[in-house]
């Protein structure tokens, strides 16, 4: 999209594509790791006793050096658009800065605290509705559907958060291809910039993943709990609803 003056791309497309992209690994690696291609969601898992923490420190690691290695393939890939655009120089900031393609930076109006609440809310309305989607007491999507569905969601984070710093909600997504640019030419700055701002997308969507999990359990997860004990009891469960009904009755 910057590489073309927008004339290649624009909003809409651009988040159209990288929504397809998570669609697109999801289901090349679903039936091997769960498709745990984001950090915040392994940490998720962990807290829900889904995966182990020496599983979850080896997805992290695999997270990182698969985002490290897409980060200097999209660089080879388009190295001469990089060269002709910039003129040969690397640059995070400023009319030719092509720094943001690959991790993100906020945009003038946002302030590093401001930054961070926007990753903790996006990550939790990602982790919330990741978990909603393969909750199988919830009415989960079918399996074969639900990449697809949470590449729709993480199409619609996009275009409603995006506005600020480009929706990082992914640690490895981030940190990696800015250690990318920092070896490959940008140098320090790329975490200088933004006043400080690299820490921003790491700690945020941990934070966010951690926060919307406990939304998701204290809201919905809970009710499931009930229903398992009930059953355990020999009870009959009803739902609130049907309570509400009958005391009114």
């Amino acid at each position: 999209m910057e590489l073309s003056g927008f004339a290649k791309a624009q909003f809409l497309s651009v988040n159209m594509a990288f929504g397809f992209a998570v669609t697109a690994g999801a289901y090349v690696c679903a039936g091997v790791s769960g498709a745990h291609l984001n950090p915040a969601v392994s940490l998720s898992m962990f807290l829900l006793q889904k995966m182990s923490g020496r599983l979850m420190l080896v997805y992290w690691l695999a997270q990182f050096l698969g985002c490290f290695v897409g980060a200097s393939l999209v660089f080879a890939l388009y190295f001469d658009a990089l060269h002709v655009y910039g003129g040969g120089n690397w640059t995070v900031y400023g009319p030719q800065a092509t720094a943001g393609i690959f991790a993100s930076y906020p945009s003038e109006h946002l302030s590093v605290i401001n930054g961070l609440s926007d990753q903790v809310i996006a990550t939790a309305a990602l982790m919330i509705c990741i978990l909603a989607i393969i909750d199988e007491d919830n009415n989960a999507a079918p399996r074969g559907l639900q990449p697809f569905i949470i590449g729709l969601i993480v199409l619609l984070v996009g275009l409603s958060m995006g506005f600020n710093c480009g929706y990082p909600i992914n640690p490895a997504r981030d940190l990696a291809p800015r250690i990318f640019t920092g070896i490959a030419g940008w140098g320090l700055e790329v975490f200088r910039a933004g006043d400080n701002w690299w820490w921003v997308p790491v700690l945020g969507p941990m934070i966010g993943g951690v926060i919307g999990t406990f939304i998701y359990e204290m809201l919905v997860g809970i009710h499931h709990s009930v229903e398992q004990k009930n059953e355990e009891d020999g009870e009959e469960h009803h739902p609130p609803e049907y309570e509400l009904v009958q005391s009114m009755a």
